[in-house]
């Protein structure tokens, strides 16, 4: 499958602005190539085009973001200096596996500043006497040569390398503090929460007025109905002993009388 067409495969109806990543492992290059890259492919930043018969890295686009470049198992001999002016930010390069043969191929690699890690396994240069203490002499921006450093530890893997960056940006968040305007936003919230809750209280405080209030009326008029049956009851005692006190009366007067009927017989 050629290059080309392996690209308009990997887009699957996306926008090439919208690739941060591109897999061309084992396509064809015509003429040994790059075929159907282009400018819009602007936020990249791993590409792969190993085993893709590549011999000139002369139509790369720019490629800004681009961060990881796969180049294993080419025909790539030189003209690296295309890579410091269309892929300025590149920290990891692979060029395992091609025809780099002398120390003067890799010179123009000094310009990547950003340079962390360079492969040339299975390259001609790796059979130079000192290979790698003359590379990283050359290239003293990199840190990692076939996998190692200079004390010969290896490289951790590009999963763990990106979660360093990431937890770097979050670091780098977490100094730069919260965004301008948040604490305001988070003051008006607690004080939105205080005035709900005073409202909330103010509600609540009038429930117990309200409650206590008709409490107290209730009371107030069980203890008139208590008042009231009270006059009355006394009222009634009253009437009872009047009553009484008049039957006495009477009963007196029949006996006065019924005395003065006896002493006339």
């Amino acid at each position: 499958m050629e290059m080309k067409t392996r690209i308009n495969l990997e887009l699957r109806n996306r926008a090439p602005e919208e690739l941060t990543q591109l897999v061309l492992d084992n396509c064809r290059c015509v003429n040994g190539e790059i075929e159907g890259l282009n400018d819009t492919f602007k936020k990249l930043e791993f590409l792969s085009m190993i085993n893709v018969e590549l011999s000139s890295l002369a139509r790369l686009p720019n490629l800004n973001k681009l961060r990881k470049l796969e180049l294993s198992n080419n025909r790539i001999s030189g003209g690296l200096e295309v890579l410091a002016e269309k892929c300025p930010n590149l920290t990891h390069l692979n060029l395992s596996g091609n025809k780099i043969k002398d120390l003067s191929a890799l010179e123009a690699l000094q310009n990547l500043k950003n340079l962390k890690s360079l492969d040339l396994f299975n390259c001609e240069i790796t059979t130079l006497e000192d290979y790698r203490e003359s590379i990283f002499e050359l290239l003293q921006q990199i840190t990692y040569l076939d996998g190692f450093d200079q004390e010969d530890n290896e490289a951790p893997d590009s999963g763990a390398e990106d979660d360093e960056d990431g937890e770097e940006e979050d670091e780098e968040e977490d100094e730069a503090g919260p965004p301008e305007g948040y604490e305001e936003e988070e003051e008006e919230e607690d004080e939105e929460e205080e005035d709900e809750a005073g409202s909330e209280l103010g509600e609540g405080e009038e429930e117990v007025g309200l409650s206590y209030l008709m409490r107290e009326e209730i009371q107030d008029e069980e203890d008139d109905d208590d008042y009231v049956e009270g006059e009355e009851e006394e009222e009634e005692d009253e009437e009872e002993e009047e009553e009484e006190e008049g039957l006495r009366g009477e009963k007196r007067k029949r006996d006065a009388e019924d005395d003065g009927e006896e002493e006339d017989d």
